[in-house]
């Protein structure tokens, strides 16, 4: 497996999965996975990034876990957030 996926578990409590690992996330936690990598793929950061390095280390989950993200992983987080959010089924309904 190369890619990356969310998934909810329970209310409020969701898991990353990489190609390494699980990592368990909270509400809060998911929110600010999604600002880092909004932030992390706008047109201009992307650009610094492909100048230097080609790849980004991301702190996740309150720094418990560090993710090593080149380009096409970073932007295929991005698509998977934004679908995790554009179909969120609430669990209370």
């Amino acid at each position: 497996m190369d890619s990356y996926q969310i998934e909810q578990t329970t209310f409020c409590k969701y898991v990353l999965t990489t190609p390494n690992k699980e990592i368990n996330l909270s509400f809060p936690q998911m929110l600010e996975l999604r600002r880092k990598i909004y932030d992390l793929t706008t047109f201009e950061t992307l650009n610094k990034i492909i100048d230097t390095d080609n790849f980004v280390l991301l702190f996740v989950a309150d720094k418990q876990h560090l993710v090593y993200l080149d380009i096409p992983q970073l932007l295929k987080l991005k698509e998977e957030i934004q679908l995790f959010f554009l179909d969120f089924t609430p669990v209370i309904a």
